[in-house]
């Protein structure tokens, strides 16, 4: 009966879950992502819990979490940081559970909120997350500034699981770099820049991204680093001392 899509370690979750089988694999042959039905995904030395109110946490974003916390041991501070469109709070979490951190999360939705915070308790960290848009809080005072923004294009074909997850969460205006610009119009204007700044991107905005941070933010290093798969997908913003 297991789909042969499904991997054998998650199907042993899903038969532990459910008793109701034949349910499960209608949901899985229609393209239902499976980390729904589990409930939860594993990510870093945390467990997330995860529904159709946030998007999926994927592994190219643990490798962005965990670059981070290397970046920020080397400073050798007690970072203050800001993590914006925190959706279910794994990046948050993630960085308190691992580094001695302040974190604040920022998302627009209400419902990710809410289970950012159920999160942040059921791994036992001390996040606060603020429902705001995220050009609607101040960005002064920040050691770190972090952000896995919508960067679909609306025109950009996607996997037919996607279609479960909250369109707020992925897609954006201008080719998908419309949040991208915002945050960093937004830094340029800062008294006190933070020390980092960092993305994850779609694998065609790195260049874009260059040119704007060239234009706006003169005072930083841009930094380009590929996913496991090869891809641009990731921007580190190191400012000048």
């Amino acid at each position: 009966m297991k789909p042969d899509f499904v991997s054998q370690a998650d199907w042993e979750l899903l038969v532990k879950k459910s008793s109701n089988l034949t349910e499960i694999v209608d949901k899985l042959n229609n393209h239902y992502p499976v980390q729904y039905l589990i409930g939860n995904v594993p990510f870093l030395n945390t467990v997330i819990k995860v529904d159709e109110r946030v998007l999926i946490p994927r592994f190219e974003t643990e490798f962005l979490v965990a670059e981070i916390i290397k970046k920020i041991k080397k400073l050798n501070i007690q970072p203050k940081i800001l993590d914006l469109g925190s959706g279910s709070g794994c990046i948050s979490i993630a960085l308190k559970k691992n580094l001695d951190c302040d974190v604040i999360g920022v998302d627009i939705s209400q419902d990710a909120i809410n289970l950012a915070k159920d999160n942040a308790t059921s791994n036992n960290v001390d996040v606060k997350f603020i429902n705001k848009s995220m050009f609607d809080i101040s960005y002064e005072k920040f050691d770190m500034i972090i952000s896995n923004p919508p960067y679909v294009s609306y025109d950009e074909e996607v996997g037919k699981e996607v279609l479960y997850e909250p369109a707020v969460a992925l897609y954006a205006l201008d080719n998908g770099l419309f949040y991208y610009k915002e945050i960093i119009k937004k830094i340029s204007l800062l008294n006190n820049k933070p020390l980092l700044v960092a993305f994850e991107i779609g694998y065609q905005q790195g260049d874009c991204l260059k040119n704007l941070v060239i234009n706006l933010l003169p005072d930083y290093n841009f930094e380009l680093k590929k996913d496991l798969a090869g891809k641009d997908r990731y921007v580190f913003l190191n400012k000048i001392k």
